[in-house]
């Protein structure tokens, strides 16, 4: 998929309820920056802002208030880490989950995106582990970005979708809280 496509995956998947947003990435030699790399998700309500600071899901809190959402241990497969939604679970005031990579501070700084070979992100099924949607390779579009918004699973009507975001942001994570109501 293309940044911009959307699926509405749950048409493909009906009995689909529980899934797994995984992000892959080659960093080569860059193991300062791979070490430092966070994915992170945002419950948002309708009007794209997150519903609170407990509804961002990082390493330093691993599941949303209601543990609808909620960043794997151990990610499966090929991805370095992923992000698992239990779609019935998820209140009825959010509107979508926006997965985000970023560079954290500290060992990392002056490190970008653009440093890594490759990195893409996927949905799967997560009760079977089965790959549903694949992103192209987001690296080429980068420049000198520290964050990246990488795809949202949201809600259309009774169904839900899958969209390809890599929106990239200069400014890191406090570039994308920003943008989603919320800051560092």
């Amino acid at each position: 998929m293309q940044r911009g496509e959307n699926v509405e995956f749950t048409r493909e998947v009906p009995n689909a309820t529980r899934v797994a947003v995984g992000v892959a990435w080659n960093a080569g030699n860059e193991t300062a920056l791979a070490d430092n790399l966070v994915t992170a998700a945002i419950l948002c309500d309708v009007h794209n802002r997150a519903l609170s600071e407990g509804h961002f899901v990082f390493f330093n809190q691993l599941a949303s208030p209601e543990l609808s959402v909620r960043d794997l241990d151990r990610a499966l497969g090929q991805d370095q880490d992923q992000i698992e939604i239990d779609l019935p679970a998820v209140p009825p005031e959010v509107e979508r989950v926006v997965v985000v990579l970023y560079v954290n501070d500290g060992p990392a700084q002056r490190r970008t995106l653009r440093q890594l070979r490759s990195c893409v992100v996927r949905l799967l099924d997560a009760a079977s582990n089965t790959e549903l949607l694949r992103s192209q390779d987001l690296v080429p579009e980068l420049q000198n970005e520290t964050a990246l918004a990488l795809a949202e699973v949201y809600r259309r009507g009774t169904g839900w979708r899958f969209k390809v975001l890599g929106q990239g942001y200069a400014n890191g994570v406090a570039g994308v809280l920003a943008d989603y109501g919320l800051s560092v």
